[in-house]
């Protein structure tokens, strides 16, 4: 079975990857300016399927994920990846989340969850959206040296290590976008 997908983030890629099955072969949907100017993850996902999904005759998976922190009444949420600003290096949002928590006076290791949202869509037609939710703490400092965005920041208590520290497999095995995605693989097989 082929499904193309609509990213080019080098760590979203690589989750993907070691996450397809071997029946499955993802391709690339190709470089559009699609929109993302919805108020949820839901919104942006299926815009983005959408508007890939009308360039190709294929199944289009597109995801938007992103960082939700109680403490900043759910920062940064849907502007994860630009928090800092657009451009913005995963180094530059890790500050700029660690100086908000700091200026809203949060408590140590306060909540967040990372959330991933995939829809599939043919096109001019939304197929399904899968929805996967990792929860845990935002540390004061980065631990870890593998993954990519907010993962040195993110603690996961039921291992006791932050998403940096984790092996990929371990990693995909507990994350929102494992979890999202492994509900997609399941409703593919159907």
């Amino acid at each position: 079975m082929v499904i193309r997908r609509a990213t080019s983030n080098p760590g979203k890629l690589a989750e993907f990857r070691l996450a397809a099955s071997p029946d499955l072969e993802i391709l690339p949907a190709g470089p559009f300016d699609c929109p993302e100017t919805g108020s949820t993850f839901e919104e942006n996902a299926v815009q983005k399927a959408l508007c890939y999904a009308a360039h190709t005759q294929d199944l289009v998976f597109a995801d938007d994920s992103g960082l939700e922190v109680d403490a900043l009444r759910g920062e940064p949420g849907i502007h994860s990846a630009r928090y800092a600003g657009p451009g913005a290096s995963d180094e530059q949002n890790r500050a700029r989340l660690l100086d908000n928590l700091r200026a809203a006076g949060a408590p140590p290791r306060p909540a967040a969850r990372f959330v991933c949202v995939i829809a599939v869509a043919l096109p001019g037609r939304l197929l399904a959206t899968f929805h996967g939710v990792a929860e845990g703490e935002i540390l004061d400092a980065p631990r870890g040296a593998g993954g990519f965005g907010y993962d040195p920041l993110f603690y996961f208590p039921s291992l006791g290590r932050t998403f940096a520290e984790l092996s990929g497999e371990e990693k995909l095995a507990w994350s929102h976008r494992g979890r999202a995605f492994r509900q997609m693989l399941t409703w593919l097989r159907r």
